[in-house]
Protein backbone atom coordinates (compact mmCIF):
# COMPACT_ATOMS: atom_id res chain seq x y z
CA UNK A 1 0.00 0.00 0.00
CA UNK A 2 1.08 3.46 -0.52
CA UNK A 3 -0.05 7.06 0.22
CA UNK A 4 -0.76 9.06 -3.25
CA UNK A 5 1.69 11.05 -4.73
CA UNK A 6 4.40 10.00 -2.07
CA UNK A 7 6.40 6.50 -2.78
CA UNK A 8 9.58 5.32 -0.96
CA UNK A 9 9.01 5.20 2.41
CA UNK A 10 10.07 2.06 4.90
CA UNK A 11 7.31 0.65 6.41
CA UNK A 12 7.43 1.08 10.90
CA UNK A 13 6.45 -1.18 13.51
CA UNK A 14 4.73 0.26 16.19
CA UNK A 15 2.70 -1.01 19.69
CA UNK A 16 -1.06 -0.09 19.36
CA UNK A 17 -3.53 1.45 21.96
CA UNK A 18 -4.86 -2.00 22.96
CA UNK A 19 -1.21 -3.21 23.43
CA UNK A 20 -1.25 -4.93 20.11
CA UNK A 21 1.25 -4.32 17.18
CA UNK A 22 0.88 -2.14 14.50
CA UNK A 23 2.21 -2.37 11.33
CA UNK A 24 2.11 1.34 9.83
CA UNK A 25 2.47 0.94 5.54
CA UNK A 26 3.97 4.73 5.96
CA UNK A 27 6.05 6.52 8.36
CA UNK A 28 6.81 10.49 8.22
CA UNK A 29 9.56 12.04 10.15
CA UNK A 30 8.88 15.54 10.52
CA UNK A 31 11.89 18.03 10.21
CA UNK A 32 11.97 20.80 13.13
CA UNK A 33 15.30 22.08 11.71
CA UNK A 34 13.30 23.19 8.51
CA UNK A 35 11.86 26.69 7.85
CA UNK A 36 9.66 27.32 5.12
CA UNK A 37 8.50 30.67 6.09
CA UNK A 38 5.98 31.76 8.15
CA UNK A 39 2.32 31.43 7.71
CA UNK A 40 0.68 34.79 6.93
CA UNK A 41 -2.81 33.00 6.31
CA UNK A 42 -5.78 31.93 4.80
CA UNK A 43 -8.26 33.94 2.35
CA UNK A 44 -11.13 34.61 -0.31
CA UNK A 45 -11.72 36.68 -2.65
CA UNK A 46 -14.73 38.80 -2.63
CA UNK A 47 -15.61 39.32 -6.08
CA UNK A 48 -18.03 37.94 -7.25
CA UNK A 49 -20.09 36.37 -4.14
CA UNK A 50 -19.34 39.78 -1.99
CA UNK A 51 -21.34 41.76 -4.42
CA UNK A 52 -24.37 39.65 -3.72
CA UNK A 53 -24.10 38.29 -0.39
CA UNK A 54 -22.40 41.52 1.15
CA UNK A 55 -24.87 42.03 3.72
CA UNK A 56 -24.11 38.71 5.30
CA UNK A 57 -23.22 38.80 8.63
CA UNK A 58 -24.09 34.20 8.76
CA UNK A 59 -21.68 34.34 5.87
CA UNK A 60 -19.09 36.77 7.70
CA UNK A 61 -18.81 34.54 10.81
CA UNK A 62 -18.65 31.33 8.72
CA UNK A 63 -15.84 32.45 6.59
CA UNK A 64 -14.22 34.79 9.10
CA UNK A 65 -14.15 33.65 12.38
CA UNK A 66 -13.06 29.95 14.03
CA UNK A 67 -16.92 30.15 16.17
CA UNK A 68 -19.56 27.12 15.63
CA UNK A 69 -21.82 29.02 13.38
CA UNK A 70 -25.58 28.21 12.54
CA UNK A 71 -26.47 27.95 9.11
CA UNK A 72 -29.41 26.15 6.95
CA UNK A 73 -30.71 23.93 9.85
CA UNK A 74 -26.58 22.46 10.73
CA UNK A 75 -23.52 24.25 13.17
CA UNK A 76 -20.69 24.70 10.51
CA UNK A 77 -17.14 25.23 12.02
CA UNK A 78 -16.26 28.86 11.09
CA UNK A 79 -13.00 28.63 8.58
CA UNK A 80 -10.98 31.64 10.51
CA UNK A 81 -9.94 33.10 7.25
CA UNK A 82 -7.79 36.48 7.85
CA UNK A 83 -6.83 36.93 4.14
CA UNK A 84 -9.52 39.27 1.93
CA UNK A 85 -8.94 39.83 -1.64
CA UNK A 86 -10.95 43.01 -2.67
CA UNK A 87 -11.62 43.39 -6.34
CA UNK A 88 -11.58 46.87 -7.92
CA UNK A 89 -14.30 46.93 -10.53
CA UNK A 90 -13.85 47.92 -14.36
CA UNK A 91 -17.75 48.75 -14.68
CA UNK A 92 -20.23 51.81 -14.80
CA UNK A 93 -23.01 52.76 -16.98
CA UNK A 94 -22.33 56.12 -17.11
CA UNK A 95 -22.41 58.40 -20.12
CA UNK A 96 -19.05 59.68 -21.02
CA UNK A 97 -19.46 62.98 -23.69
CA UNK A 98 -21.76 60.01 -25.35
CA UNK A 99 -19.10 57.60 -24.80
CA UNK A 100 -20.74 54.55 -23.19
CA UNK A 101 -19.62 51.35 -21.82
CA UNK A 102 -19.17 48.15 -25.13
CA UNK A 103 -22.80 45.92 -24.69
CA UNK A 104 -21.21 42.86 -23.46
CA UNK A 105 -22.01 39.28 -22.04
CA UNK A 106 -21.07 39.69 -18.23
CA UNK A 107 -23.13 38.41 -16.41
CA UNK A 108 -24.65 41.29 -13.73
CA UNK A 109 -22.88 39.34 -10.61
CA UNK A 110 -19.86 39.29 -12.37
CA UNK A 111 -20.03 43.08 -13.68
CA UNK A 112 -18.25 45.20 -10.02
CA UNK A 113 -18.88 48.94 -10.42
CA UNK A 114 -15.84 50.65 -10.88
CA UNK A 115 -15.06 54.12 -9.32
CA UNK A 116 -13.19 56.09 -11.96
CA UNK A 117 -16.26 56.54 -14.04
CA UNK A 118 -15.28 59.54 -16.17
CA UNK A 119 -11.39 59.78 -17.75
CA UNK A 120 -11.82 63.81 -17.65
CA UNK A 121 -9.98 63.95 -14.00
CA UNK A 122 -7.93 62.09 -12.24
CA UNK A 123 -8.63 63.89 -8.63
CA UNK A 124 -10.48 61.36 -6.55
CA UNK A 125 -12.71 64.12 -4.99
CA UNK A 126 -13.87 65.25 -8.56
CA UNK A 127 -17.29 63.91 -10.19
CA UNK A 128 -15.43 61.53 -12.32
CA UNK A 129 -14.97 59.67 -8.97
CA UNK A 130 -18.07 57.56 -7.52
CA UNK A 131 -17.31 56.32 -4.00
CA UNK A 132 -20.75 55.09 -3.12
CA UNK A 133 -20.69 52.19 -5.82
CA UNK A 134 -19.80 48.47 -4.87
CA UNK A 135 -21.23 49.00 -1.58
CA UNK A 136 -22.25 44.91 -0.70
CA UNK A 137 -18.52 43.82 -1.35
CA UNK A 138 -17.02 47.03 0.16
CA UNK A 139 -19.75 45.89 3.35
CA UNK A 140 -18.35 42.33 3.28
CA UNK A 141 -14.97 43.40 3.58
CA UNK A 142 -15.68 45.70 6.73
CA UNK A 143 -17.56 42.24 8.17
CA UNK A 144 -14.20 40.26 7.75
CA UNK A 145 -12.15 43.66 9.24
CA UNK A 146 -14.22 43.50 11.91
CA UNK A 147 -13.71 39.86 12.93
CA UNK A 148 -10.51 39.57 13.04
CA UNK A 149 -9.22 39.74 8.98
CA UNK A 150 -5.77 41.64 9.23
CA UNK A 151 -4.29 41.35 5.82
CA UNK A 152 -6.13 42.57 2.34
CA UNK A 153 -5.38 42.55 -1.32
CA UNK A 154 -6.83 45.18 -3.85
CA UNK A 155 -6.51 43.34 -7.57
CA UNK A 156 -8.13 43.90 -10.60
CA UNK A 157 -9.32 42.35 -13.68
CA UNK A 158 -9.70 44.26 -16.13
CA UNK A 159 -9.15 48.19 -16.03
CA UNK A 160 -11.94 50.53 -16.13
CA UNK A 161 -13.65 49.83 -19.46
CA UNK A 162 -12.81 53.63 -21.23
CA UNK A 163 -9.09 52.55 -20.59
CA UNK A 164 -10.12 49.73 -23.27
CA UNK A 165 -9.77 49.80 -26.44
CA UNK A 166 -13.08 47.95 -27.36
CA UNK A 167 -14.68 49.83 -23.96
CA UNK A 168 -15.18 46.16 -23.15
CA UNK A 169 -14.03 44.97 -19.84
CA UNK A 170 -14.51 41.70 -20.83
CA UNK A 171 -11.57 41.49 -23.35
CA UNK A 172 -10.55 41.97 -26.70
CA UNK A 173 -12.32 40.57 -29.66
CA UNK A 174 -9.38 38.13 -30.35
CA UNK A 175 -8.23 37.76 -26.89
CA UNK A 176 -5.70 40.19 -27.25
CA UNK A 177 -4.33 43.14 -25.36
CA UNK A 178 -6.99 45.31 -24.67
CA UNK A 179 -5.83 48.10 -22.68
CA UNK A 180 -5.17 51.77 -24.75
CA UNK A 181 -1.51 53.05 -24.92
CA UNK A 182 -1.92 55.86 -23.15
CA UNK A 183 -3.96 54.59 -20.34
CA UNK A 184 -1.47 52.20 -19.36
CA UNK A 185 -0.13 54.84 -16.25
CA UNK A 186 -4.28 55.39 -15.82
CA UNK A 187 -4.44 51.78 -14.55
CA UNK A 188 -1.30 52.31 -12.51
CA UNK A 189 -3.28 55.60 -11.12
CA UNK A 190 -7.22 53.79 -10.71
CA UNK A 191 -5.58 50.92 -8.34
CA UNK A 192 -3.20 53.19 -6.61
CA UNK A 193 -6.20 56.20 -5.94
CA UNK A 194 -8.29 53.10 -4.46
CA UNK A 195 -5.56 52.10 -2.09
CA UNK A 196 -5.16 55.55 -0.85
CA UNK A 197 -8.95 56.15 -0.39
CA UNK A 198 -9.34 53.41 1.34
CA UNK A 199 -6.44 53.60 4.20
CA UNK A 200 -8.18 57.35 4.53
CA UNK A 201 -11.69 56.62 4.38
CA UNK A 202 -12.40 53.02 5.14
CA UNK A 203 -9.84 52.20 7.83
CA UNK A 204 -8.18 49.61 5.16
CA UNK A 205 -4.77 49.16 4.54
CA UNK A 206 -4.06 47.12 1.71
CA UNK A 207 -0.76 45.05 2.49
CA UNK A 208 -0.29 44.66 -1.52
CA UNK A 209 -2.58 45.29 -5.15
CA UNK A 210 -2.07 43.14 -7.82
CA UNK A 211 -2.55 44.94 -11.14
CA UNK A 212 -3.41 41.94 -12.97
CA UNK A 213 -5.40 38.75 -13.23
CA UNK A 214 -4.06 35.86 -15.39
CA UNK A 215 -2.73 38.63 -17.65
CA UNK A 216 -0.72 36.09 -20.25
CA UNK A 217 -3.32 34.34 -21.38
CA UNK A 218 -5.67 34.62 -24.41
CA UNK A 219 -9.19 33.55 -22.99
CA UNK A 220 -10.25 37.13 -22.42
CA UNK A 221 -12.69 37.97 -25.42
CA UNK A 222 -15.31 40.27 -25.35
CA UNK A 223 -17.77 37.71 -25.36
CA UNK A 224 -16.78 36.14 -22.09
CA UNK A 225 -19.27 36.37 -18.73
CA UNK A 226 -16.93 37.86 -16.86
CA UNK A 227 -14.13 41.13 -16.51
CA UNK A 228 -10.65 39.88 -17.57
CA UNK A 229 -7.95 41.55 -19.72
CA UNK A 230 -4.71 40.17 -21.59
CA UNK A 231 -1.28 42.37 -20.40
CA UNK A 232 1.44 41.27 -22.69
CA UNK A 233 4.88 41.12 -20.56
CA UNK A 234 5.97 44.32 -21.81
CA UNK A 235 2.82 45.93 -20.56
CA UNK A 236 2.95 44.16 -17.42
CA UNK A 237 6.31 45.69 -17.37
CA UNK A 238 5.01 49.25 -17.43
CA UNK A 239 1.80 48.93 -15.07
CA UNK A 240 3.85 47.33 -12.74
CA UNK A 241 6.72 50.38 -13.01
CA UNK A 242 3.91 53.01 -12.99
CA UNK A 243 1.93 51.53 -10.24
CA UNK A 244 5.19 51.46 -8.08
CA UNK A 245 5.66 55.01 -8.45
CA UNK A 246 2.06 55.93 -7.99
CA UNK A 247 1.46 54.12 -4.67
CA UNK A 248 4.68 56.00 -3.51
CA UNK A 249 3.25 59.34 -4.15
CA UNK A 250 0.88 58.56 -2.29
CA UNK A 251 2.57 57.40 0.97
CA UNK A 252 1.75 54.37 0.44
CA UNK A 253 5.44 52.61 0.17
CA UNK A 254 4.57 50.16 2.54
CA UNK A 255 2.01 48.67 0.18
CA UNK A 256 3.25 45.76 -2.11
CA UNK A 257 3.29 45.55 -5.82
CA UNK A 258 1.89 41.81 -5.90
CA UNK A 259 2.23 40.49 -9.47
CA UNK A 260 1.57 38.32 -11.84
CA UNK A 261 -1.81 36.41 -10.38
CA UNK A 262 -0.78 33.83 -13.64
CA UNK A 263 -3.21 30.84 -14.08
CA UNK A 264 -0.73 28.17 -13.33
CA UNK A 265 2.67 27.35 -12.11
CA UNK A 266 4.40 27.45 -15.21
CA UNK A 267 2.62 30.15 -16.58
CA UNK A 268 4.48 32.07 -13.64
CA UNK A 269 7.47 30.95 -13.84
CA UNK A 270 7.79 31.84 -17.54
CA UNK A 271 6.83 35.36 -17.19
CA UNK A 272 8.96 35.86 -13.84
CA UNK A 273 11.83 35.20 -16.05
CA UNK A 274 10.74 37.53 -18.52
CA UNK A 275 11.30 40.22 -16.09
CA UNK A 276 14.64 41.78 -16.10
CA UNK A 277 15.91 42.69 -12.88
CA UNK A 278 14.70 46.58 -12.68
CA UNK A 279 11.15 45.36 -12.62
CA UNK A 280 12.13 42.24 -10.40
CA UNK A 281 12.82 44.83 -7.66
CA UNK A 282 9.73 46.66 -7.84
CA UNK A 283 7.43 43.59 -7.07
CA UNK A 284 7.29 42.78 -3.48
CA UNK A 285 5.63 39.06 -3.79
CA UNK A 286 4.49 37.01 -6.38
CA UNK A 287 1.22 36.08 -6.79
CA UNK A 288 0.20 32.65 -8.66
CA UNK A 289 -3.21 31.13 -9.34
CA UNK A 290 -3.43 26.93 -8.74
CA UNK A 291 -5.30 26.02 -11.98
CA UNK A 292 -2.59 23.63 -12.71
CA UNK A 293 -3.97 21.49 -9.45
CA UNK A 294 -1.47 18.72 -8.93
CA UNK A 295 0.38 19.23 -12.30
CA UNK A 296 2.99 21.98 -12.91
CA UNK A 297 6.70 22.82 -11.67
CA UNK A 298 6.34 24.62 -8.31
CA UNK A 299 9.72 23.75 -7.64
CA UNK A 300 11.05 26.16 -10.26
CA UNK A 301 8.33 29.04 -8.61
CA UNK A 302 9.56 29.15 -5.39
CA UNK A 303 13.51 28.45 -6.29
CA UNK A 304 12.70 31.47 -8.06
CA UNK A 305 11.26 33.56 -5.76
CA UNK A 306 14.02 32.39 -3.49
CA UNK A 307 16.70 33.57 -5.30
CA UNK A 308 15.17 36.89 -5.48
CA UNK A 309 14.30 37.12 -1.58
CA UNK A 310 10.16 36.91 -2.09
CA UNK A 311 7.45 34.86 -0.81
CA UNK A 312 4.63 33.52 -2.59
CA UNK A 313 0.79 33.91 -2.26
CA UNK A 314 -1.11 30.96 -3.47
CA UNK A 315 -3.49 34.13 -4.44
CA UNK A 316 -6.64 32.31 -6.13
CA UNK A 317 -7.43 28.68 -6.11
CA UNK A 318 -10.94 26.78 -7.01
CA UNK A 319 -12.18 23.74 -8.51
CA UNK A 320 -15.38 21.70 -9.53
CA UNK A 321 -14.81 18.72 -6.91
CA UNK A 322 -17.05 19.30 -4.08
CA UNK A 323 -15.55 16.31 -2.27
CA UNK A 324 -12.66 18.44 -1.62
CA UNK A 325 -10.25 15.56 -2.74
CA UNK A 326 -8.52 17.54 -5.48
CA UNK A 327 -8.68 20.64 -3.14
CA UNK A 328 -6.41 18.44 -0.57
CA UNK A 329 -4.33 16.91 -3.15
CA UNK A 330 -3.38 20.16 -4.82
CA UNK A 331 -2.83 22.24 -1.14
CA UNK A 332 -0.96 19.59 0.20
CA UNK A 333 1.73 19.66 -2.84
CA UNK A 334 1.56 23.34 -2.52
CA UNK A 335 3.13 22.84 0.89
CA UNK A 336 5.34 20.17 0.16
CA UNK A 337 7.15 21.77 -3.39
CA UNK A 338 5.78 25.34 -3.58
CA UNK A 339 5.96 26.46 -0.28
CA UNK A 340 3.59 29.70 -0.18
CA UNK A 341 3.12 31.68 2.78
CA UNK A 342 -0.80 32.16 2.30
CA UNK A 343 -3.53 30.48 0.15
CA UNK A 344 -6.83 31.74 -0.62
CA UNK A 345 -9.74 30.59 -2.05
CA UNK A 346 -11.72 31.79 -5.02
CA UNK A 347 -15.48 31.36 -4.94
CA UNK A 348 -16.59 30.76 -1.57
CA UNK A 349 -20.29 30.69 -3.02
CA UNK A 350 -20.95 29.16 -6.10
CA UNK A 351 -22.62 25.98 -7.93
CA UNK A 352 -21.23 22.82 -9.76
CA UNK A 353 -18.71 21.93 -6.86
CA UNK A 354 -17.06 25.29 -7.11
CA UNK A 355 -18.14 26.74 -3.94
CA UNK A 356 -17.53 26.21 -0.41
CA UNK A 357 -21.09 26.86 0.23
CA UNK A 358 -23.03 25.60 -2.75
CA UNK A 359 -25.46 28.94 -3.31
CA UNK A 360 -26.42 30.20 -7.23
CA UNK A 361 -24.61 33.69 -7.13
CA UNK A 362 -26.39 35.05 -9.93
CA UNK A 363 -29.88 33.59 -8.36
CA UNK A 364 -28.89 35.22 -4.83
CA UNK A 365 -29.92 31.86 -3.38
CA UNK A 366 -27.79 29.52 -0.69
CA UNK A 367 -27.87 26.23 0.20
CA UNK A 368 -25.64 23.97 2.39
CA UNK A 369 -21.56 23.98 2.98
CA UNK A 370 -20.06 20.77 0.55
CA UNK A 371 -17.84 18.28 1.83
CA UNK A 372 -14.79 20.38 0.38
CA UNK A 373 -15.83 22.73 3.40
CA UNK A 374 -14.73 20.99 5.72
CA UNK A 375 -11.59 19.31 4.02
CA UNK A 376 -10.36 23.28 4.05
CA UNK A 377 -11.57 23.58 7.56
CA UNK A 378 -8.78 20.94 8.22
CA UNK A 379 -6.18 23.27 7.38
CA UNK A 380 -7.48 27.01 8.32
CA UNK A 381 -8.64 26.14 11.30
CA UNK A 382 -5.44 24.65 12.53
CA UNK A 383 -2.27 26.01 10.69
CA UNK A 384 -2.80 29.77 12.09
CA UNK A 385 -1.07 33.11 11.21
CA UNK A 386 2.55 32.74 12.46
CA UNK A 387 3.26 29.35 12.46
CA UNK A 388 6.08 27.83 11.38
CA UNK A 389 5.94 25.99 8.09
CA UNK A 390 7.95 22.75 8.57
CA UNK A 391 9.04 20.26 6.06
CA UNK A 392 7.82 16.58 6.66
CA UNK A 393 9.16 14.58 3.70
CA UNK A 394 6.37 13.44 2.46
CA UNK A 395 3.73 15.34 0.00
CA UNK A 396 0.62 14.75 1.59
CA UNK A 397 1.25 15.71 4.88
CA UNK A 398 1.61 19.24 6.30
CA UNK A 399 3.19 20.42 9.59
CA UNK A 400 3.28 23.97 11.42
CA UNK A 401 4.92 24.86 14.65
CA UNK A 402 3.28 27.78 16.92
CA UNK A 403 6.45 28.13 19.09
CA UNK A 404 4.35 30.44 21.20
CA UNK A 405 2.28 27.44 22.19
CA UNK A 406 4.85 24.75 21.63
CA UNK A 407 2.24 22.91 19.53
CA UNK A 408 2.69 20.47 16.12
CA UNK A 409 0.31 20.87 14.04
CA UNK A 410 0.00 17.96 11.28
CA UNK A 411 -2.92 17.36 8.55
CA UNK A 412 -2.43 14.35 6.51
CA UNK A 413 -4.41 12.85 3.83
CA UNK A 414 -4.42 9.50 2.70
CA UNK A 415 -6.39 8.46 -1.26
CA UNK A 416 -5.43 4.94 -1.37
CA UNK A 417 -6.51 1.89 0.30
CA UNK A 418 -6.78 2.49 4.18
CA UNK A 419 -3.59 1.92 6.03
CA UNK A 420 -1.75 3.20 9.20
CA UNK A 421 0.72 6.18 9.27
CA UNK A 422 2.99 6.47 12.06
CA UNK A 423 4.38 10.22 12.87
CA UNK A 424 7.93 10.53 13.88
CA UNK A 425 8.94 13.33 15.87
CA UNK A 426 12.17 11.90 17.40
CA UNK A 427 14.31 14.88 15.95
CA UNK A 428 12.77 17.38 18.04
CA UNK A 429 14.61 19.06 20.89
CA UNK A 430 11.68 17.57 23.21
CA UNK A 431 9.09 15.30 20.72
CA UNK A 432 6.34 15.52 23.79
CA UNK A 433 5.92 13.65 26.44
CA UNK A 434 5.33 9.40 26.54
CA UNK A 435 1.15 8.96 26.44
CA UNK A 436 0.68 12.23 26.03
CA UNK A 437 -2.81 12.99 24.23
CA UNK A 438 -3.05 14.02 20.59
CA UNK A 439 -5.91 15.56 19.67
CA UNK A 440 -7.59 14.49 16.17
CA UNK A 441 -9.71 15.29 13.68
CA UNK A 442 -11.50 13.68 10.56
CA UNK A 443 -13.27 14.47 7.29
CA UNK A 444 -13.95 11.79 5.36
CA UNK A 445 -14.21 12.72 1.53
CA UNK A 446 -16.71 10.06 0.74
CA UNK A 447 -18.59 9.44 3.49
CA UNK A 448 -21.09 11.51 5.98
CA UNK A 449 -18.23 12.20 7.96
CA UNK A 450 -17.56 16.23 7.84
CA UNK A 451 -15.40 17.62 10.82
CA UNK A 452 -15.41 14.89 13.99
CA UNK A 453 -13.01 15.54 16.78
CA UNK A 454 -11.91 12.03 18.55
CA UNK A 455 -9.61 11.77 22.21
CA UNK A 456 -8.02 8.17 20.61
CA UNK A 457 -4.70 9.25 19.80
CA UNK A 458 -1.37 9.14 22.04
CA UNK A 459 1.71 9.92 21.94
CA UNK A 460 4.54 6.10 22.32
CA UNK A 461 8.00 7.11 22.79
CA UNK A 462 8.78 9.88 19.89
CA UNK A 463 5.64 8.38 17.74
CA UNK A 464 2.11 8.60 17.14
CA UNK A 465 -0.19 6.59 14.69
CA UNK A 466 -3.15 6.56 12.89
CA UNK A 467 -5.33 4.45 11.00
CA UNK A 468 -6.27 6.36 7.72
CA UNK A 469 -9.45 5.23 6.17
CA UNK A 470 -9.80 5.68 2.50
CA UNK A 471 -10.22 9.35 1.13
CA UNK A 472 -10.36 10.57 4.73
CA UNK A 473 -7.99 13.96 5.88
CA UNK A 474 -6.89 14.47 9.28
CA UNK A 475 -5.64 16.49 11.67
CA UNK A 476 -3.21 16.67 14.34
CA UNK A 477 -2.25 18.62 17.50
CA UNK A 478 0.79 17.73 19.68
CA UNK A 479 1.38 19.76 22.70
CA UNK A 480 4.54 20.12 24.80
CA UNK A 481 6.68 20.24 22.03
CA UNK A 482 10.24 21.78 21.47
CA UNK A 483 11.91 22.22 18.08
Amino acid sequence: MRLLLHTGLLAAIGIGLTGSPVVADITTTINPASNRGSWEGWGVSLAWWGKIFGTRSDLADIFFTKNLVSYSGSTLPGLGLNIVRYNAGASSSNSINGTTMASNSILSSRKIDGYWIDWTSSSPSSSSWSWGVDTNQRNMMALAKARGVDRFELFSNSPMWWMCSNHNPAGASDGGENIQSWNIANHAVYLATIAKYAHDNWGITFTSVEPFNEPSSSWWKSTNNQEGSHFSIATQTQVISALRTELNNRGLSSTAVSASDENTYDLAVSTWNSFNSTIRGKIGRINVHGYQQTSGRRDLLYSAASAAGLKIWNSEYGDSDATGTQLAQSLLLDFSTLHPTAWTYWQAVDGSGWGLITGDVEAGSLSSATKKYFVLAQFTRHIREGMRILDSGNSAVAAAYDATNRKLVIVAANFNSGQYINFDLSKFSQPSTNGAAVARWSTHLTSSEQYASYSDTVMSGTKFWSYFDQNTVQTFEVNNVSL
